[in-house]
């Protein structure tokens, strides 16, 4: 690949407008057909449960899709380029992840037969991330591309509910699939074959799984990943309302959890496509290193890079890939714009009206969907302001902030003992203290050694070369300031430290108090 990587960035052919086109209308006619059919969404259980009636395997390849997000397609292949295969750990975490959701936190929703649990917002990133690598490397206009998606998304999850965020999700996850497999082919085919690939990203370091040291200030470990990683899942699968909400829409438990094992399945060989995607770059830019040539400006736009240069002479491939990009926004965002009408109208509108009709509900829901997709595009412009590595942003923030709720949840349903005043306080304090560690370390990035990368190979020597090694070293970063080390904590770790004081401050509060109900 370093032979003809000095050429110049390539564009979007009319062939791979078309296919992103297609994709596009394809989405939004799954939406506009289920709002002619079935019940037509003119009741609340169908716009926002599918009435209970969801095969598990429709549903598992719903919250599969909402899982593969632009952030999981660009982030993922970019991380394992530069800080090597650790992060396919990950697809263990998933089994401690399915333990906790299946056996302790989906019986008691289900047991419950709520609509509503909770849901927070990191759509601005989902949406923002793809947009950003899209509009450096093939040449999309970054806000036509936020607006575009906002648009489609809002407009199909609006008109066609439930349903048409099932039925789209089933399309995109196919397309997001074939995408990772194309590359991937693609990719070791320029190489030779898979174990050349392998074997270039073993001399480059690039593959190394099992690293037991248990320091948490190293970003990713053994321990870190799975435990760690186990718990910051569980924030999104324990008490995220737009994965739950697709198994509450199966009808039962039994199918509930068959539809956990099968999301659990896909997202592992999803983890894994993406990690073999980045070991393929690496592969096949062992040479010479875009970042270091500066032809890209973040590692987050590595994989469009990629693949603009490897199918520069396959006019349509480009954008089948971006296509897979595009869906995997679409998917999160339309799942999650459905969850978060669900809490609106379970948690704010039914408690304070509750003799509004259903079909007044249904058209109120409907709107805040209109409403929440506006917002998050506009959410999108504050995301564009960060400079931080979208995958890590993501998960961190979802440490962060679910780490508590999680604790908050366990505190409700396994300690009996807990009251009111434990509960609230737990929370807060589990917030505080992880918005101290994320916040500070946005202020003071911890440092984080990168693998080294060569631009030896480049067949143009006269460009450029921008140093990837790092030149802040860690004896530097320990003694800037007093925290350092406190701020230099893994991500990974922050929605165990979240659930840990959470739940430990909401008992002692409860304990002192002694209010119990």
């Amino acid at each position: 690949m370093a032979d003809n990587f000095e050429s110049p960035s390539q564009t979007f052919s009319l062939f791979d407008y078309v296919i992103l086109t297609l994709m596009l209308l394809i989405s939004t006619a799954i939406g506009i057909y289920h709002a002619f059919s079935g019940g037509r969404q003119k009741t609340t259980s169908e716009f926002l449960l599918a009435d209970r009636t969801v095969h598990p395997i429709v549903s598992a390849l719903s919250q599969v899709a909402s899982f593969i997000s632009g952030i999981t397609m660009l982030g993922t292949p970019a991380e394992t380029y530069i800080y090597g295969s650790m992060y396919w750990l990950y697809g263990f975490s998933m089994i401690i992840t399915g333990f906790i959701t299946s056996c302790l936190f989906i019986p008691v929703f289900m047991r419950l037969e709520i609509t509503s649990i909770y849901e927070f917002l990191y759509l601005g990133i989902v949406l923002y991330a793809p947009a950003l690598a899209l509009s450096a490397v093939a040449g999309i206009s970054l806000w036509g591309s936020v607006i575009a998606i906002g648009i489609i998304c809002t407009f199909y999850t609006t008109i066609g509910g439930m349903w048409a965020v099932l039925w789209t999700d089933v399309f995109q996850v196919i397309v997001m699939i074939a995408a990772f497999i194309s590359v991937i082919i693609g990719g070791c085919m320029k190489l030779g074959g898979m174990d050349t690939m392998w074997q270039i990203a073993e001399e480059g370091g690039r593959v190394d799984f099992w690293d037991f040291r248990v320091d948490p200030t190293i970003r990713h470990t053994f321990w870190s990943v799975v435990i760690g990683g186990g718990m910051t899942w569980g924030t999104m699968y324990c008490t995220n309302q737009a994965q739950l909400q697709r198994c509450i829409a199966v009808g039962s438990l039994k199918r509930a959890q068959i539809t956990l094992i099968l999301s659990f399945i896909g997202i592992i060989i999803v983890i894994s496509l993406a990690c073999l995607c980045g070991l393929t770059m690496y592969a096949n830019y062992v040479g010479c290193d875009p970042l270091a040539r500066n032809r890209i400006d973040k590692s987050d736009q590595l994989l469009v890079f990629f693949i603009m240069d490897l199918f520069a002479n396959a006019p349509g491939l480009s954008g089948f890939f971006t296509s897979g990009v595009f869906s995997a926004a679409l998917s999160t965002l339309s799942s999650s714009l459905n969850a978060l009408v669900a809490v609106t109208i379970e948690d704010f509108v039914k408690p304070f009206w509750k003799d509004m009709s259903d079909d007044y509900l249904t058209k109120l829901s409907k709107l805040l969907v209109l409403i929440y997709g506006v917002l998050v595009i506009f959410i999108a412009l504050l995301v564009s302001v960060m400079s931080t590595e979208i995958l890590q942003l993501a998960l961190g923030l979802f440490g962060i902030i679910g780490g508590p709720l999680i604790g908050l949840f366990s505190l409700g349903m396994f300690f009996p003992w807990t009251n009111s005043k434990g509960a609230i306080s737990g929370l807060v304090f589990g917030l505080i203290i992880t918005l101290w560690i994320g916040i500070g370390a946005l202020i003071y990035p911890p440092y984080v050694p990168k693998l080294p990368v060569s631009t030896d190979g480049c067949l143009n020597t006269s460009l450029p070369v921008y140093t990837t090694q790092d030149t802040y070293t860690l004896e530097e970063h320990q003694y800037q300031f007093a925290l350092s080390t406190f701020y230099s904590i893994s991500y990974a770790w922050y929605a165990s430290i979240g659930y840990a004081c959470t739940v430990l401050f909401g008992l002692l509060i409860s304990f002192v108090t002694g209010e119990f109900y």
